[in-house]
C-alpha cells in the first residue's frame, strides 16, 4: 500500500511510467481527432462531407488537403510515433488556426475543442514520443 501511495503522489515518475503515459496518450488522442474530426472530412459517419473552411483565403485544393492530412495522415505518424515532433505541426497549423482565426470570438464551449487539441499537441511536441515509438527505436542505432 505504501509503494502505491508513493506511485500515486510521486512527482518525478519514473522512465517507464512517463513512457507508457506518453504511448497511451499519443496513441488516445490521435485516434479520436482521425474518428471525431478527420473522417467526417471525407464523409464517412455523415451524411455529407464536412466543407472545410479556408479563414487563410489558401487555394481551395492545398486547403483541403492540408485538413484532411492534419486530421487523417499525420495523427497516423503520432500514433506509432514516427517523426512524431514533425507531424505535429500540422496539426497544429490546424488547431491553432481553428482557435485563433475560425473561433476566436465564439463562445468557451465551442472554441474549447482546438484549444484542448492544441494544447494537447503542443504537450507532444515539447515531450516527444518516448521510448514506445518509432522514433526512439531509429534514433537506438
Amino acid at each position: 500500500m505504501k509503494k502505491l501511495i508513493h506511485i500515486i503522489t510521486n512527482t518525478n515518475p519514473s522512465g517507464k511510467l512517463t513512457d507508457i503515459a506518453l504511448l497511451v496518450f499519443r496513441v488516445l488522442l490521435s485516434t479520436e481527432l482521425i474518428v471525431a474530426h478527420g473522417l467526417k472530412k471525407l464523409g464517412i459517419g455523415v451524411s455529407e462531407a464536412e466543407q472545410v473552411p479556408n479563414p487563410l483565403h489558401l487555394p481551395e485544393a492545398f486547403n483541403s488537403l492540408f485538413a484532411d492530412a492534419a486530421n487523417l495522415v499525420f495523427p497516423v505518424f503520432v500514433i506509432f510515433g514516427l517523426f512524431t515532433r514533425v507531424a505535429v505541426l500540422p496539426i497544429l497549423a490546424v488547431t491553432l488556426t481553428g482557435y485563433f482565426i475560425l473561433h476566436w470570438n465564439d463562445a468557451l464551449l465551442v472554441k474549447d475543442t482546438p484549444f484542448m487539441y492544441s494544447l494537447c499537441y503542443l504537450f507532444l511536441l515539447f515531450m516527444g514520443a518516448g521510448r514506445y515509438s518509432v522514433d526512439n527505436f531509429l534514433t537506438k542505432k
